[in-house]
């Protein structure tokens, strides 16, 4: 199956791998992967909220 998405291995030691599948489970996913993007996508957009939080305080 060929994609044009970008790849990469990640390890995790065994504690986060369980909370990673946990999430998976708990949600639905189908694939470790998607699972893996959805957690990194909704991190990604905790940092902006909290960095926008940040410059508000700072003005």
């Amino acid at each position: 199956m060929a994609t044009d998405r970008a790849r990469y291995t990640v390890s995790v030691d065994e504690d986060l791998f369980r909370q990673i599948e946990d999430f998976r489970f708990e949600h639905r996913y189908q694939t470790r992967s998607e699972a893996t993007v959805e957690l990194i996508r909704r991190g990604l957009e905790q940092l902006k909220r909290e960095e926008s939080a940040s410059q508000g305080r700072e003005q």
